[in-house]
């Protein structure tokens, strides 16, 4: 399935560089986990363990790295949808016994696997980072019980909680992360000083050739996530970059046309929402709508056709707290009052 969303695509584009990813590591990770990890040995894997009834919601990464001294694996879970959800903890679970069915050589000796959660959205992240917060009761079981009951934590990244002084790194990662972090929350004028600022240090690079190819990356997320984007908004960051960074204003133009053709945009005189609903907001619910309606399906054996048509015309807020909540329907009711 081709994935749609563009946080997805800047995500794996900016973290699948072994560079990038590293930097992060190195500057986010607990110190005491930072201290047994080998980042000189950090291997991109080319596996997802993501399901595609998930992949408009979540993206990961997969790296394989020297962890104290023997073979381990570092899991990125990115969750970008707009709010948090309740069961990322039994997700990971699921993803992390997948990886030790592929990557384990010997069931009786699995690898560690350090699990990431990386989280953008305009909620803050309001879950404890344990397999235990959904588990009915868990807290108020006997210490001696709750040993019998897997439990874990993972490493929680709320980027919305972050300031400007706490995102550290290579230029990169510091770009990414801020772009994460801003995307869904600030005003288009915001988020375009701070792509100008970007394009200044990537201008800084002594590889120009990967400054040029990550400044690509970050105009078409610029191009794609945000649908206020107009046409007088957009030549006037074309003007400015032109003065410091010529090729840079060249490629803008370049990609913005291919953005056209692709049908992401319409026209900028409309500015670039027709063409956002008409391109990847279109393509998003589509893909929501066939996940929802697979999922009833499979719990309720069969779906009223009434029903099927009036899910097509949901937003995609709506289908995603849908699907979020289908373990827990006891009838199709309870998904007939999303319609009304």
């Amino acid at each position: 399935m081709k994935v749609q969303n563009p946080h997805d695509k800047f995500f794996k584009k900016t973290f699948g560089d072994v560079a990038v990813a590293g930097d992060f590591l190195d500057n986010y990770l607990p110190q005491s986990i930072v201290d047994i990890i080998d980042i000189d040995t950090l291997e991109a894997q080319k596996d997802s363990y993501i399901n595609k009834e998930l992949q408009e919601s979540f993206s990961d990464l997969l790296f394989k790295a020297d962890i104290n001294n023997r073979e381990g694996y570092l899991y990125f879970l990115f969750e970008h949808k707009s709010y948090p959800s309740r069961d990322v903890a039994f997700q990971l679970l699921k993803y992390m016994v997948e990886i030790w069915n592929t990557k384990a050589e010997n069931i009786t000796q699995l690898p560690v696997i350090i699990p990431l959660v990386i989280y953008h959205g305009k909620d803050g992240w309001n879950i404890k980072p344990t397999l235990g917060e959904i588990i009915l009761g868990y807290e108020d079981l006997p210490v001696d019980v709750q040993a019998l009951i897997p439990n874990y934590k993972y490493l929680l990244y709320d980027l919305s909680r972050y300031t400007d002084e706490q995102i550290k790194g290579a230029v990169e990662n510091k770009i990414a992360m801020t772009m994460m972090r801003d995307m869904p929350r600030k005003n288009i004028d915001e988020i375009l000083k701070f792509v100008l600022r970007g394009s200044i240090h990537l201008l800084e690079l002594e590889d120009k050739q990967t400054g040029m190819e990550y400044f690509e990356t970050l105009i078409r997320y610029l191009l794609s996530a945000r649908s206020d984007l107009t046409k007088d908004a957009f030549n006037e960051l074309v003007k400015q970059i032109e003065t410091i960074y010529p090729e840079g204003s060249e490629r803008i133009m370049t990609l913005a046309e291919q953005f056209r053709e692709e049908g992401m945009e319409k026209g900028m005189e409309q500015g670039m929402q027709q063409g956002m609903e008409k391109g990847m907001e279109k393509g998003e619910a589509k893909a929501l709508v066939r996940t929802a309606i697979k999922l009833l399906t499979r719990k309720f054996g069969s779906v009223p056709e009434d029903l099927k048509q009036g899910i097509t015309k949901l937003d995609v807020p709506t289908l995603e707290v849908i699907i979020e909540g289908v373990s827990e329907y006891k009838g199709l009711d309870e998904v007939k009052r999303y319609l009304q």
